[in-house]
């Protein structure tokens, strides 16, 4: 198999998750109220990226904010990973295009390839053409947080470098943000599942973007417990000053510490 058939297997699902997501809403937001199109939404892109991952994959297993289908998963091997739908409360409201469909497939706990589309925005971001970020504009650093549970650490961070916060939903929406040159960071704690970060930091990685822990740690993914505490994604140039910010802040002080 080639790996290239992996990556153009990524963007084509998530370009049609994306396309599924966009129809329904159209069709359905004048009828249902905002949870109801968001978990209308989910499941539908769910069962359109399990059946295809079956068709097309059948000895691959799947991890999906859903539960997992197909073969069990083996240590380290191979396993798609994905999100219907990141920023369900963002795909509900009009107008907003910061929700995202993710698609990513790991082995050996790294991810090999993978997919971010931005529907609303028509994009779709992958590791096979990985896009090439714009020159860093001028003015100050922008990092996207999140925009219901900002970690109160950042300020701190951003005064440090002297940033500027951007709030935004949905994590590969913020992360493709990096990617395309809107922001220029995005800082992460509390908790995220593999599914949430997966594919966006693929695409990243392969942009030629930083990715890391808090602590400037590698990301793992496909472990036995998906949980991932926090991530950093930014311009390389900007990796440094942050990851020394990030250790001096709370984001990496042990509890209890002052």
């Amino acid at each position: 198999m080639k790996a290239d058939d992996d990556h153009e297997l990524a963007a084509r699902l998530a370009n049609e998750a994306g396309q599924c997501l966009l129809e329904l809403r159209e069709r359905r937001q004048s009828e249902v109220d905002g949870k109801t199109l968001g978990d209308e939404g989910d499941a539908a892109a769910h069962e359109l990226l399990v059946n295809a991952l079956a068709a097309q994959r059948p000895h691959d297993a799947v991890l999906s904010e859903h539960g997992e289908a197909g073969p069990a998963r083996e240590p380290a091997g191979r396993v798609w990973i994905v999100d219907p739908l990141d920023g369900t409360r963002e795909f509900s409201e009009p107008g907003r295009t910061d929700w995202a469909v993710h698609v990513a497939l790991a082995e050996g706990h790294d991810v090999l390839a993978s997919a971010v589309a931005l529907p609303a925005r028509g994009l779709v971001l992958d590791t096979g053409a990985p896009p090439k970020p714009p020159a860093r504009r001028a003015g100050a650093p922008r990092v996207a947080v999140s925009r219901s549970r900002p970690p109160e650490f950042v300020g701190e961070v951003a005064a440090a470098i002297g940033a500027e916060q951007v709030p935004m939903g949905s994590a590969g929406a913020k992360i493709a943000a990096v990617v395309l040159g809107d922001v220029d960071a995005y800082v992460h704690a509390g908790g995220q599942y593999e599914w949430d970060s997966a594919a966006p930091i693929g695409v990243a990685r392969a942009a030629g973007l930083h990715t890391s822990r808090l602590d400037g740690s590698p990301l793992v993914y496909d472990r036995p417990d998906p949980w991932l505490p926090d991530l950093l994604v930014c311009r390389a140039e900007l990796a440094e000053p942050l990851l020394t910010a990030l250790s001096r802040s709370a984001a990496t002080r042990p509890e209890g510490s002052s």
